[in-house]
């Protein structure tokens, strides 16, 4: 009974290899109804499958017309022209994906914690943050990681320049607490901020090491009405699972 549902993700996979391969063949590209002629694939199938095919840059479309897209070319390309954006987007969709909650890599700039790659959660209340957007260092979760492990030089820096602002109730400001903060992170490896950026958001994140280098943090954002102890066991464990990923590339 339940062979055919195992089957399924093969046969999409093949329609997505058998639509990439004969769109490259056909040096004019191809239209929608050419390729579901060719292929038998349904109409209805074939235009979600183009659509995330274009989206992620392995087509690209011309009109009516579908054309081998820059992502192809990007498989091909040497190790050195694949971008730290490269190699954390597919774990943050795979986040996004298994946990339908905003997931996102957040890197350092100055005192301030950017979001490099983001997922949104299609949860009608979710956290909202797209890319590029910058909050402190000290309220999220992402930043309190990278300010645990700074060196000790820069973290006497960063605690006589930066300015430390009470975005919510819970936000922790002073010294003291965020050091014991910094203790507890190195110790258990993660971070959990309940509502220190925004109220009623809760974030958990892990940081990311490539070749002993601090690069980023993986983080997961969740209104606080979802946030209870196995969601975050749960968000705990893929984050550390990820991160490890990353990291043994």
């Amino acid at each position: 009974m339940n062979a055919p549902a195992a089957t399924n993700p093969v046969k999409s996979a093949m329609r997505t290899l058998d639509v990439i391969e004969y769109v490259v063949a056909n040096r004019q590209g191809a239209v929608a109804q050419e390729i579901a002629g060719a292929l038998a694939i349904p109409v209805s199938s074939l235009s979600y499958l183009l659509g995330t095919l274009v989206e992620r840059g392995y087509l690209s479309r011309a009109g009516r017309r579908y054309l081998p897209g820059p992502g192809l070319e990007r498989l091909r390309a040497p190790e050195s022209a694949i971008t730290l954006e490269d190699r954390v987007a597919p774990l943050v969709r795979a986040l996004r994906s298994e946990l339908n909650e905003t997931s996102s890599f957040m890197v350092r700039r100055g005192w301030e914690v950017e979001s490099l790659v983001t997922e949104a959660s299609d949860h009608a209340l979710r956290y909202a943050v797209d890319p590029g957007t910058r909050r402190p260092l000290h309220a999220l979760a992402a930043g309190k990681v990278l300010l645990a492990w700074m060196r000790p030089e820069e973290q006497a820096r960063y605690f006589a320049e930066a300015p430390r602002q009470h975005l919510t109730v819970k936000t922790r400001t002073e010294e003291a607490a965020l050091r014991a903060d910094f203790a507890r992170i190195g110790s258990e490896g993660i971070c959990v901020a309940r509502e220190e950026a925004t109220v009623g958001i809760c974030g958990v994140a892990a940081p990311v090491w490539i070749d002993g280098e601090l690069v980023g943090a993986l983080s997961v954002a969740v209104p606080a009405v979802r946030f209870d102890a196995v969601m975050e066991e749960r968000i705990r464990a893929l984050l550390i699972r990820s991160a490890a990923a990353i990291q043994g590339d």
